[in-house]
């Protein structure tokens, strides 16, 4: 378990997936994902991954919720490994539900990340992808000191993704 001054992160444990589910189909969550809303489906293999990351890496997605109102959870997040084209870099993401938006919580939730990676876990560096037209994630990122270094092509026919990097 990790704390901020408002957040706690913690790893996630099986009885988190109604939640994760529940953040991950709603369309707001989705609006700037190409893919939308995830299935159910979508949503069991992509949690089984977070837990399995978990296993091989002990790191990954954690479960992410109010230090006043612990039972919860407002998202998902943290760090994992993540292919970006042919190359496996750490990657930085999240997902907040919309009533936790507007509230610094990804801000401060990505700066806690990027230090818990850094300093605990001696990583040289971080990457995160973002939609272009994601403005939110842009400024979190940009807040948390990230820096764009180019575009991935990761959505055939659509605009590349933003690819951010910190470096220790």
């Amino acid at each position: 378990m990790i704390a901020t001054e408002r957040l706690i992160v913690r790893k996630p444990v099986k009885e988190d997936f109604e939640r994760f589910f529940e953040i991950n189909h709603d369309p707001k969550t989705n609006m700037h994902n190409p893919s939308g809303p995830m299935s159910l489906e979508k949503a069991e293999d992509t949690f089984a991954r977070m837990l399995d990351h978990w296993e091989k890496h002990n790191f990954g997605g954690w479960t992410i919720v109010e230090k006043h109102n612990p039972e919860n959870s407002i998202g998902f997040g943290g760090l994992s490994y993540k292919l970006y084209g042919e190359e496996e870099k750490l990657n930085l993401g999240y997902r907040f539900a919309p009533e936790a938006w507007g509230k610094g919580y990804a801000t401060e939730f990505t700066k806690k990340a990027i230090d818990f990676g850094c300093n605990d876990m001696n990583k040289e560096e971080i990457f995160g992808i973002v939609r272009p037209d994601n403005i939110a994630s842009i400024k979190v990122l940009e807040k948390a000191g990230m820096i764009q270094i180019g575009k991935l092509n990761d959505i055939p026919g659509q605009p590349g993704s933003l690819v951010y990097r910190i470096q220790k």
